[in-house]
C-alpha cells in the first residue's frame, strides 16, 4: 500500500464528528481557483517523532494533453529508515477551466517493491483507461486522488460540516467526503499559523481511505496551503510538516528552520 496512495491517518472517527447537514456546494469565491505557476510546499517528514525525510507539492507548470493546456502538480514523499525506505510520486494534468483531471501517474518505491500506474480520463466521454487498457465507465467531471489535494482548497469549509462529492474517477467510489474538524493555531517548521483541519474520505485504498482517520491542517485564509498532515500506517505514524512555502514564481520565500 504507497504511503502517497494509501494514508489512513489518526484522528477521530466520522462517529466522534458532530452531526452536520451533507452539503453539495460550489466553489468558493473567497478562495483561489488554481494553484499558481511555481506555488512550492516542502515538507519535513517523520516517523512518529523521528525526521525520516522530505517531501513536497508543486505546481510544475501548463502542459498539453490531449490539445487541452492542463496543469501538471506533484506530490513527492522520499525517505525512510535503515530497514524501509520509500520514494513515493503523484502527479496529475488537470483542466483548470473545468477543474477536471485529464492524465494521472503513480509511481511508488517502497523497500523491495516497485509499482507504476498511469491513468488517462476522457470527460467527454465519461470514461477512463488504466495502464493502456480498455475503457472503463468514468466520469465527465473526475478527479484522482493527487488533484483532490489541490481541489479541497476550492470548498467553503464551515467547521461542523461535511461536504460531499461525487467527484472521484471511479464511480462506484462516491461520494467523497470531507469532513470540517475544527479550527486551531499550530505550529511548524515554516512558523506559527491559524489552520482548518479536515478529514477528507475516499471510499477507496487511495490517499484518504475509506474509513480511514487521516487529517490535513490548512491554513485559514485565502491561500488554503497545506500545513500539515497526520496519518497512520500499519507500522506506524507517518507525517508531514511544511517546511518552506513559495507561493508562485518570484514571489517571497517562507523558510523554517
Amino acid at each position: 500500500m504507497g504511503l502517497l496512495v494509501g494514508l489512513s491517518g489518526a484522528g477521530p472517527t466520522v462517529a466522534q464528528v458532530p452531526a452536520a447537514p451533507v452539503d453539495q456546494v460550489p466553489f468558493s469565491d473567497e478562495t483561489p481557483r488554481n494553484p499558481q505557476i511555481g506555488e512550492r510546499l516542502v515538507f519535513d517528514v517523520k516517523f512518529s517523532a523521528v525526521k525520516v525525510g522530505s517531501g513536497f507539492m508543486e505546481a510544475v507548470g501548463y502542459e498539453p494533453v490531449r490539445g487541452i493546456n492542463a496543469l501538471h502538480v506533484r506530490f513527492v514523499v522520499k525517505g525512510g529508515t535503515f530497514f524501509y525506505r520509500v520514494n513515493d510520486v503523484l502527479e496529475s494534468w488537470i483542466d483548470t477551466a473545468r477543474f477536471v483531471s485529464l492524465k494521472h501517474r503513480q509511481d511508488l518505491s517502497e523497500g523491495s517493491k516497485d509499482r507504476e500506474r498511469n491513468f488517462e480520463f476522457f470527460p467527454e466521454r465519461k470514461t477512463f483507461s488504466q495502464d493502456a487498457k480498455p475503457e472503463e465507465a468514468g466520469l465527465e467531471n473526475p478527479l484522482d486522488d493527487g488533484s483532490f489535494l489541490y481541489f479541497v482548497r476550492r470548498v467553503p469549509l464551515e467547521v461542523g460540516r461535511t461536504y460531499e462529492f461525487n467527484r472521484y474517477f471511479r464511480p462506484d467510489r462516491n461520494p467523497v467526503r470531507i469532513i470540517v474538524l475544527r479550527k486551531e493555531r499550530i505550529k511548524v517548521p515554516a512558523g506559527e499559523f491559524n489552520a482548518i483541519v479536515i478529514q477528507p474520505i475516499i471510499k477507496s485504498k487511495g490517499l484518504f481511505s475509506e474509513g480511514g482517520k487521516a487529517q490535513v491542517w490548512l491554513s485559514d485564509d485565502s491561500s488554503r496551503v497545506m500545513l500539515q498532515m497526520k496519518s497512520s500506517l500499519p507500522i506506524g505514524s507517518l507525517n508531514l510538516y511544511l517546511r518552506e512555502y513559495r507561493p508562485s514564481t518570484g514571489a517571497a520565500l517562507i523558510r523554517g528552520n
